[in-house]
């Protein structure tokens, strides 16, 4: 069995997801905790160390693999598709991982307080802003630091 490598041959590792994904988490629970401390919002404060802190991260680790696992070089004979720049990429992701924190917000919001033990907790009313708001943030960051910068160009001065 062969394995095929996506990186150039000579090209350093891509830097490591683990980072990433615990800074994903610990920036928005230390954050949002912190503001529903001051604040005295013990909901908040529970929101920021589960679903806040939690979505952050795991958008973190899944974009931050897809984007590992993307290949460095084009094959032979191929042309390497057009990219756009980071920026928009960046956001692009932002969005559309905040339209999928949204729906799923949106439907554990719906489902979630028919279950016995939520059904009288404010938490999953949480859920459609908490979800979204931390995806986007989490997906743009992640994309930004993981999406290669494009190429400057190279001026001929004499």
């Amino acid at each position: 069995m062969t394995s095929t490598s996506t990186k150039a041959p000579g090209a350093p590792p891509p830097p490591a997801l683990w980072p990433d994904v615990l800074a994903a988490y610990a920036m928005p629970a230390l954050t949002a905790g912190l503001a529903g401390a001051v604040t005295r919002q013990p909901q908040l404060v529970a929101a920021a160390l589960t679903t806040i802190a939690g979505t952050s991260a795991l958008v973190a680790a899944v974009l931050g693999a897809v984007l590992r696992r993307r290949p460095a070089h084009t094959l032979p004979g191929r042309t390497r598709p057009a990219r756009p720049p980071r920026p928009l990429a960046a956001a692009g992701l932002g969005l559309a991982a905040a339209v999928l924190g949204l729906a799923s917000g949106l439907a554990a919001a719906h489902w979630l307080p028919q279950v016995p033990a939520f059904s009288d907790s404010a938490w999953p009313r949480r859920l459609p802003v908490d979800l979204p708001v931390s995806a986007a943030i989490a997906a743009t960051v992640t994309a930004w630091r993981r999406l290669p910068a494009a190429p400057r160009p190279v001026r001929n001065t004499p």
